[in-house]
């Protein structure tokens, strides 16, 4: 039985699914957070470490700025009204990507939910925001030639958004897409993936917990035979 102690997600289909069910993009955004809840949970109960969350890419600030802007505003929504429940329940959260680009709020607000949370054991969940795999591993080149350490994949590891935490074990996209969208390129190496047809408001924990049972089954080989 393979142990999980990472799994990442990319969320992918809210919008469609708004426009299907309540005739608004911006509506499959608020599903989705539900969605989400109920995933935390659920990762908490397998005793799951960390769970890795595709919010929004580099490449997202193409969609329309009303959008955008409804998405930012729901993020300090969930920040402002959950951050304490989360706290109590022992979840570290964690950004991973560019801040720069957030509003002064938005920023405030997650620096402080990190740190709030930072000693906190039970769960850490990582949150992909303005996150682009390539620009990752670009500059954690960068970061290398300037400490003028030795290019290898140990030094290369030690500097990405994801130091210090395990590569994922499995990585799940919902909406029936199956590609990586520029998502953690380098950790996924080997991890096991899962692509599901389903939306990501759709997405329940009987189909989480199917995928992780399928997991634990895998004959992972790393190479090997």
């Amino acid at each position: 039985m393979n142990p999980i102690n990472h799994v990442a997600i990319i969320m992918d289909g809210n919008g469609r699914w708004g426009l299907k069910n309540k005739n608004s993009r911006n509506e499959g955004h608020k599903a989705g957070l539900v969605a989400l809840e109920k995933i935390i949970r659920q990762t908490i109960d397998q005793k799951i470490k960390y769970l890795t969350l595709y919010v929004f890419s580099t490449e997202n600030w193409k969609r329309p700025k009303e959008e955008i802007n409804f998405l930012f505003n729901l993020l300090e929504s969930f920040l402002k009204d959950k951050i304490e429940d989360l706290h109590k329940k022992n979840i570290k959260l964690k950004v991973i990507g560019k801040k720069k680009n957030f509003s002064k709020r938005l920023n405030y607000l997650l620096n402080l939910s990190e740190k709030k949370t930072y000693k906190n054991k039970k769960l850490q969940v990582n949150l992909a925001l303005n996150y682009g795999s390539k620009y990752e591993l670009i500059q954690s080149l960068k970061s290398i030639v300037k400490k003028k350490i030795n290019i290898n994949e140990k030094n290369i590891q030690k500097n990405l958004y994801t130091k210090n935490i395990p590569n994922p074990d499995i990585l799940i996209r919902t909406g029936g897409t199956n590609r990586l969208s520029n998502f953690l390129l380098w950790q996924i190496a080997y991890s096991e993936i899962f692509f599901e047809k389903k939306m990501w408001p759709d997405f329940n924990e009987n189909d989480y917990l199917k995928i992780i049972k399928k997991f634990k089954l895998i004959k992972r080989n790393f190479g090997n035979i």
